[in-house]
């Protein structure tokens, strides 16, 4: 990154605006990742904004030591307020120039500042992308949101002994080369860029 500070903020709210079109008879519905109906994307998007909230303030505890795949997450009454609430606080905590420098922990796992910022980055767009697709939704993620995603997943499916060369949601789905680059950015998280909700 040639700058210190990617801004969540963008991101965040195309994620809250997203949250606020679901409907509760689409809870139940499948998504772009097989085991998660959207109800559980909902769920694991305040998780992971919780996490990476407290990764940015260097706020270390059980929030970031839980890995993501140590359950499917459940989505607890109040989540309209709640998810809105804990994305602001996100991006407000990656606002702060020493959220992106020394190392932080997310997921269970340490790793530079500046990485897990942009980790946050990939997440709120690949899973902006999930519930946009599942709901129906029209899907614009902020420029600089995709970029940094598109760069992180770039590097991450390029790394060996992953998946066989898979990205880190799953194994490389292939996208032409003159495809969008949101489409390229979802094919390397592991998703089908053509897929579609069922009627």
């Amino acid at each position: 990154m040639t700058d210190p500070i990617l801004d969540l903020g963008p991101q965040a709210r195309v994620v809250a605006r997203l949250a606020e079109g679901v409907a509760e008879a689409q809870l139940a519905d499948g998504t772009p990742c097989p085991r998660y109906a959207v109800r559980d994307i909902l769920g694991h998007l305040v998780g992971l904004a919780v996490a990476f909230r407290d990764a940015g303030r260097k706020d270390l505890g059980a929030t970031t030591d839980t890995s993501p795949d140590a359950a499917v997450p459940d989505l607890e009454p109040g989540w309209r307020e709640e998810l809105p609430r804990v994305l602001g606080e996100l991006a407000e905590a990656w606002r702060d120039p020493g959220a992106w420098t020394g190392m932080t922990r997310a997921g269970g796992v340490d790793l530079p500042g500046e990485a897990a910022g942009v980790v946050a980055a990939g997440e709120l767009v690949i899973h902006g992308w999930d519930l946009a697709r599942a709901t129906g939704q029209d899907y614009a993620p902020d420029p600089a949101a995709l970029d940094a995603a598109h760069a992180f997943l770039l590097a991450a499916a390029a790394e060996p002994g992953r998946d066989g060369g898979g990205g880190i949601f799953g194994p490389v789905v292939p996208v032409p080369s003159d495809a969008p680059l949101l489409d390229r950015t979802v094919g390397l998280s592991g998703r089908d860029p053509g897929w579609t909700r069922k009627a």
